[in-house]
This record gives structure tokens, C-alpha cells and sequence, in this order.
């Protein structure tokens, strides 16, 4: 079993930038894949970035390459989400999820979510 928290949200102005942390308790695995998603109002949940545990490959959508940064800290058991140049457009609810078979598609384990608010 696996449980995640979030932290590091809040409100920042356009062109600001805000770091996420995903706190991971519970045994975690090579073959894991941890992501970050985000979910405006309105909108369905978007996976804007993962990583794989073992090897360190990274996946970005492509709204927000070269903005943000997905890593993750084994010793620590964390991963971090580094949002630079933030946009409006990036305010959401940003959650920190889980695919223990490393698809990219079969996410498992979920956070409560951490808020983030950009204004123009």
C-alpha cells in the first residue's frame, strides 16, 4: 500500500513560480511510475507530467515543457513538481497519483490535492 500528500500550493502572480512537493509513504518499486495531474473547474483531470522511479525517464505534457520540472528524491521518498513562468491558465487543483504497474494509465494510488491559483 501506498499513500500520498501533497504540499506547496497557493496563490502567485503571472509569471511567478511555485515548487510541489508529493510526500510518498510505503514501500515503492522500479517499476512505479508517479505523476502529477491537475483538474480546473469544469475540466476533466489532465496528467501534465510523470516520471519513472527507477530509471528517472520524464514525460511532459506539452502545455507546460520547458515551464515545469518532475523529479524525484529516493532517499526521501518525494516527488517534486518545480512550476516556473506560471500562467492563469495553470490555476487548478494539482493531485500527485501512483501507477504501480508503470502503463502511465492504471494510476492507483491518489493525494488529496494541493490548490494552486495564479492571477493575472
Amino acid at each position: 500500500q501506498v499513500q500520498l500528500a501533497e504540499s506547496g500550493g497557493g496563490l502567485v502572480q503571472a509569471g511567478g513560480s511555485l515548487r510541489l512537493s508529493c510526500a510518498v509513504s510505503g514501500r515503492t518499486f522500479s517499476s512505479y511510475v508517479m505523476a502529477w495531474f491537475r483538474q480546473a473547474p469544469g475540466k476533466e483531470r489532465e496528467l501534465i507530467a510523470d516520471i519513472k522511479w527507477g530509471s528517472g525517464s520524464t514525460y511532459y505534457a506539452y502545455s507546460v515543457k520547458g515551464r515545469f520540472t518532475i523529479s524525484r528524491d529516493n532517499a526521501k521518498n518525494t516527488v517534486n513538481l518545480q512550476m516556473n513562468s506560471l500562467k492563469p491558465e495553470d490555476t487548478a487543483v494539482y493531485y500527485c497519483a501512483a501507477d504501480p504497474r508503470g502503463f502511465r494509465n492504471r494510476f492507483d494510488y491518489w493525494g488529496q490535492g494541493t490548490q494552486v491559483t495564479v492571477s493575472s
